[in-house]
């Protein structure tokens, strides 16, 4: 008699990531499996809130004094497919694509911008949710790293993501989707606006 081959685990589900209790649910669905997200580091909450404030001028109504054409949200739970609702660190939809301000748990409105920080767990956001990121045709992601002081910019192609800015600490940028505002990339990692002239790359 021989042994029958041991049966794969399923793949795990939306419902499973929602049966955590909610104040325990520091978790993402990343290619039908459930995944702890990675601990934030005090740096990565001080990037994540230097960033709000950066693109805070966007959120708003367009054809005032600022920007405006942006809804953004911080920490929240959005659903890809049957085997993806991941939590990005900081995520903005236009206005012109998305009149009313996504809502619900999981969100359910395809992106137009997300932001990672790096943080204790980096394989996940530079491979894994960068592909589910891609295949949902996400057409801006940045990469910040804070132990490296660096800002990536990528664009979506049909063919995967192109890197179109790579900044560090000291360089000022404009960066797409947000060119109309130029970015002390420092500013991110503890500079104040009215430190030392930065240079542009």
């Amino acid at each position: 008699m021989t042994a029958s081959a041991p049966k794969a685990a399923r793949p795990a589900t939306l419902e499973d990531l929602l049966a955590i209790p909610e104040e325990e649910r520091r978790h993402e669905l990343i290619e039908g499996s459930i995944v702890e997200k990675g601990a934030a580091t005090g740096e990565h909450g001080a990037v994540q809130r230097k960033l709000s404030a950066y693109v805070d001028p966007y959120d708003q109504r367009p054809g005032g004094r600022r920007p405006g054409g942006w809804w953004f949200a911080t920490e929240v739970d959005v659903h890809f497919d049957a085997a993806n609702t991941v939590r990005p660190d900081v995520v903005g939809w236009r206005r012109d694509r998305v009149p009313e301000r996504p809502r619900g748990i999981p969100i359910m409105v395809r992106l137009d911008w997300i932001c990672e920080i790096l943080s204790t767990n980096k394989r996940n956001d530079l491979i894994k949710k960068k592909r589910v990121y891609h295949r949902h045709q996400v057409p801006h992601y940045w990469i910040i790293d804070p132990e490296e002081e660096t800002l990536a910019v990528y664009r979506w192609t049909q063919e995967g993501y192109v890197e179109i800015l790579a900044a560090e600490r000291g360089e000022q940028v404009r960066a797409e989707p947000f060119e109309a505002t130029p970015l002390q990339v420092g500013v991110l990692f503890g500079d104040d606006e009215d430190d030392e002239p930065v240079r542009e790359p």
